[in-house]
């Protein structure tokens, strides 16, 4: 039993934690959209502030999300597991779940924010059901063959001078970025609406061929890693793991700092995105394992338990960094799109997730659920408490 707590508390810190990147990484995209983030110069930013960019760029940015990816993947397999330990069907819950983070995701992309990943997480779920029951060998090698593959392909279409760029005409982005300063900064909310569901600078062909193809099976392995990492039950008991997880973390981490760097470093080119796309993803798994170290130092830390609350409401405090920061960056809140600058944005964020650590502290000691958790429940389960109705759950009823 100590063991399975043990696992549950490193897995909810380490998804609170990438809360925190995730912030601010996307703090980037609220204050200056998802095409403006990439297109500084048109925002006239400061030396300091190109400074902290670099920082994100190399720290952050490409390195949080995956984390989250692969704890999805992690969470899978630890569900099945419960699912199945009920009684219940395996597959029929997690179509439910899928269902729900498509809706949710639509919802968050269309009304609030283009930023959404809930929405992409729901059809990645169809696609890992695959490999739900497959062993954890296979699952591994699957990962490392797509990651293989996915490495190849970057660096044949650089060769070849094909890029995401190539898709989209200067001109066309330029106006675009123009037009969102000014919706997003002065605009209602109807405008701000209009503008992120109709108005973009990629070609729909473009967004097919990179949104519905290329993306998923870019994304897959860290998906498939975190399968395996739990067929494996990596992270069961960090105190025992703190070798394993230092080395790991040792080996992992410079090498990813050390490809983004390079993609900062070298004059804007498309070897420069190469760089920095085979960085984000191997950076990421050096912070998963210097989280799990951490854990294994600092047992029952008061300051861990409090990332593991912000972990277990994770699609709430997710959705809540939306509603706040689009609440103060767009023209129907105050307005400050591309007016506050990234060294003040990294601030904001830290000041947003301290809020958070509070507000989830403090939540948790009323409710078991955050409220989209519940919501989630509901649903996957069919059941107005949120509980399963197992066969074996019944019986203890009974």
């Amino acid at each position: 039993m100590k063991n399975r707590t043990n696992r549950v508390h490193a897995i909810d810190g380490i998804r609170g934690f990438s809360l925190l990147g995730i912030l601010l990484a996307n703090m980037l995209i609220f204050q200056y959209g998802l095409w403006g983030k990439d297109e500084l110069e048109a925002f006239s930013v400061s030396a300091a502030d190109s400074f902290f960019y670099d920082f994100l760029k190399i720290f952050v940015e490409e390195s949080f999300i995956p984390i989250f990816t692969f704890l999805f993947g992690y969470s899978m397999i630890m569900m099945k597991e419960s699912l199945e330990g009920k009684g219940l069907k395996v597959k029929r819950h997690f179509v439910r779940r899928s269902i729900f983070l498509l809706v949710i995701g639509w919802v968050h992309s269309s009304y609030l924010w283009e930023g959404d990943i809930l929405f992409f997480y729901g059809l990645m779920g169809f696609f890992l059901l695959f490999f739900l029951k497959r062993k954890a060998t296979t699952i591994l090698v699957w990962g490392v063959l797509l990651s293989a593959l996915w490495a190849l392909l970057l660096i044949i279409g650089t060769i070849v001078n094909t890029d995401s760029a190539d898709l989209v005409d200067p001109k066309k982005l330029d106006t675009y970025i123009e037009e969102t300063k000014v919706v997003y900064g002065s605009g209602t909310y109807l405008d701000i609406m209009h503008h992120r569901n109709h108005e973009d600078p990629l070609e729909e062909e473009a967004y097919v061929l990179y949104a519905g193809l290329l993306v998923p099976f870019f994304t897959a392995p860290m998906f498939l890693f975190g399968m395996y990492a739990a067929k494996k039950k990596v992270f069961l008991d960090p105190l025992r793991e703190q070798r394993r997880n230092r080395l790991w973390a040792t080996c992992f981490i410079p090498l990813g700092l050390g490809f983004k760097s390079i993609g900062q470093i070298i004059p804007a080119s498309d070897w420069a995105e190469v760089f920095s796309l085979l960085g984000g993803p191997l950076l990421s798994l050096g912070y998963i394992f210097a989280m799990a170290y951490v854990y294994g130092q600092t047992v029952g830390s008061p300051l861990l338990r409090l990332f593991e609350n912000v972990g277990k409401l994770s699609m709430t405090n997710y959705l809540l960094q939306t509603v706040i920061c689009t609440t103060i960056f767009y023209g129907y809140g105050l307005g400050q799109f591309g007016k506050m600058g990234v060294g003040a944005g990294i601030i904001l964020a830290l000041a947003i997730y301290g809020l958070q650590l509070c507000l989830s502290h403090y939540y948790l000691k009323h409710y078991r659920f955050g409220p989209i958790e519940k919501l989630n429940r509901i649903w996957m389960y069919l059941s107005l408490n949120g509980r399963p109705k197992g066969k074996k759950t019944e019986a203890k009823t009974a």
